[in-house]
């Protein structure tokens, strides 16, 4: 399972964030500094209790301010 976690930091704190975060290589895939409502997205990777746990670990970092999780999710369109 996939899932794209949008993270916003607190002003000035991008980059000691994404040092943090580069250490939690077991479900972390990449780490996107991006523009938008969101300073930092991640791709996480592993099950649902994994990337969970994650989320959840993410909120203990006292810089970030606020996370936003999408869950890859698979629909037969019929195609």
């Amino acid at each position: 399972m996939r899932a794209l976690c949008l993270i916003t930091v607190k002003p000035g704190k991008v980059d000691s964030v994404v040092q943090i975060l580069k250490k939690k290589r077991k479900v972390v895939k990449q780490i996107m500094v991006v523009t938008g409502r969101a300073d930092i997205s991640v791709l996480l990777q592993g099950g649902i209790e994994d990337i969970n746990n994650m989320v959840i670990d993410f909120k203990k970092i006292k810089d970030i301010v606020t996370t936003e999780t999408l869950i890859e999710v698979e629909v037969n369109l019929g195609w």
